[in-house]
């Protein structure tokens, strides 16, 4: 008899695995970037594209009130704001025959489980980069770029004095920054000023690079632009991207798909995913979007998302600079 993909993949267990695989290989949730809980996900399966997520905005800073012997005090109020995040629905499928030779180990659904979480995982990243994009376009995100890629000299790279003036847009949260994400060519400069340490993982396996005591996430879908040497890197503070999983009992996440008018015969295992990946704090603006779900190209439009918290609530600062030292005369031109 034959092995096929129906008997290995099992989708009640194979859909909780795979996520569960997703989120362990997904460098944005070990570092606490993202944030994953039970509420995000019962939000990501209730109905409509968009989520309301009302919150308490912070009391007035006003001066406290001097105390008398007469008279009534003046009485403040609390008010509230609300956040939107937009819901995402993604698909995709992959032929057997690309999976056949893994059928022979020992745990083919392992297998296959860790070649497509390690997909969903990279695919999640793409959406993440796409997102930030396109929140990082929004004029109401102006105070959390910290740009100096109009400086000369050494004052215009990065390196710890400038990645710590760039912590600083958070004020007295900068503490809570735990991981920033970059190019490769980024890494390899600050490895060449010995600022990247390495920390060995408690399990086996390589170890994890940090600067300035923040996890390095490195990604060469980073922008970096070759011909002028400006890059960009994002500083995260943790939970700063709420993860919701969703699901729904009429849309299947995992299935697989036979041809049999095939010659051989063609067995595609396909995926389905809803879910959330929100910034907190920045708010989803409705429109601009073709179909029922957003691309990431659609996502990645300034005019499509704004500030709701207070700057230093939202827990991300994005940072640009020239990889290289300039002369003045090339930061004119």
């Amino acid at each position: 008899m034959t092995t096929r993909l129906v008997d290995v993949i099992q989708p009640e267990i194979f859909t909780p695995y795979t996520i569960r695989k997703t989120m362990e290989l997904s460098e944005l949730v070990q570092s606490g970037i993202i944030d994953n809980n039970k509420e995000f996900d019962e939000l990501a399966s209730g109905p409509n594209k968009l989520v309301n997520m009302p919150f308490w905005n912070d009391l007035a800073n006003d001066e406290s009130q001097v105390m008398k012997d007469e008279g009534d005090m003046s009485v403040g109020k609390i008010t509230t704001s609300d956040d939107i995040a937009r819901k995402h629905a993604r698909v995709n499928a992959w032929g057997a025959n690309g999976l056949s030779a893994l059928l022979s180990g020992d745990d083919p659904m392992d297998a296959i489980a860790q070649l497509v979480s390690a997909y969903w995982a990279r695919d999640m990243q793409r959406t993440l980069l796409a997102t930030l994009s396109g929140v990082f376009k929004s004029n109401s995100m102006a105070e959390k770029v910290y740009d100096i890629t109009d400086r000369d000299g050494e004052a215009g790279t990065i390196n710890m004095n400038t990645f710590l003036d760039a912590t600083q847009l958070m004020g007295d949260a900068k503490e809570s920054l735990t991981g920033v994400m970059m190019h490769s060519a980024v890494e390899t400069e600050l490895r060449k000023q010995n600022l990247i340490e390495y920390i060995p993982q408690s399990e086996q396996g390589n170890p994890i690079p940090y600067f300035n005591q923040k996890r390095v996430i490195v990604d060469d879908s980073m922008p970096y632009d070759t011909s002028s040497e400006e890059a960009e890197v994002y500083i995260f503070g943790n939970g700063a991207i709420a993860l919701g999983n969703g699901s729904h009992p009429r849309i299947i996440p995992t299935e697989v798909s036979r041809n049999a008018l095939a010659f051989s015969g063609e067995e595609a295992l396909v995926n389905r995913k809803i879910f959330l990946l929100h910034p907190r704090g920045v708010k989803w603006n409705e429109g601009g979007v073709a179909n029922e779900f957003p691309t990431n190209a659609e996502i990645n439009v300034g005019t499509r998302w704004t500030r709701v918290y207070e700057p230093k609530a939202v827990r991300i600062v994005k940072f640009r600079f020239n990889l290289v030292e300039k002369t003045p005369t090339q930061v004119e031109d």
